[in-house]
C-alpha cells in the first residue's frame, strides 16, 4: 500500500474544499413586495424624529453668548456642517446654539467628535423639559 506525501493530502484536501464549496454555492434574488405608502410613512416618521424635543435626546451646544454673535456661529455652524439641525435658545442672560436631536449618548459623542474640530468648546448635554403654562 502506498503512502500519501504530506503535500499530496494538502492538495487533495484544498481540492475537495474547493468543489463541495462551488457545489453547494447558491444565487439568489430577494425580491420586496411592498406598497408605496410604506415608504412615503417611513419618510414622514423620519421627519417627525428630526423635530422631537422629548428629554430623552441629546443635543450639543457649541455657543453660549451674545445674540449677535450667536448667529453669527449658527450661521458659520449651518455653513460646514448641514447635516444636523441648529436652535438658537435664549436662558437669561445669554443665547445658545444647540445642534442636532440625537436619540442616544453614542450618537451625539461620534458627532461631538466631527464638531469639536471646528467648535472646540462643545459639549454635549440632555435638555430640561419645559414647563407648559
Amino acid at each position: 500500500m502506498k503512502r500519501f506525501s504530506y503535500k499530496n493530502l494538502c492538495l487533495l484536501g484544498l481540492c475537495l474544499i474547493g468543489f463541495s464549496m462551488s457545489s453547494n454555492a447558491q444565487d439568489g434574488n430577494v425580491a420586496i413586495n411592498q406598497a408605496p405608502s410604506i415608504a412615503t410613512l417611513l419618510e414622514l416618521k423620519k421627519e417627525i424624529n428630526k423635530s422631537d424635543d422629548d428629554t430623552g435626546r441629546y443635543k450639543i451646544q457649541i455657543f453660549s453668548g451674545g445674540r449677535n454673535k450667536a448667529e453669527n456661529v449658527k450661521t458659520g455652524f449651518l455653513y460646514t456642517f448641514k447635516q444636523w439641525p441648529t436652535k438658537m435658545e435664549y436662558e437669561t442672560p445669554n443665547y445658545k446654539v444647540w445642534v442636532g436631536n440625537f436619540r442616544t449618548r453614542l450618537e451625539a459623542d461620534r458627532a461631538l467628535v466631527k464638531i469639536q474640530e471646528k467648535f472646540p468648546a462643545a459639549f454635549w448635554f440632555k435638555p430640561k423639559k419645559k414647563k407648559k403654562k
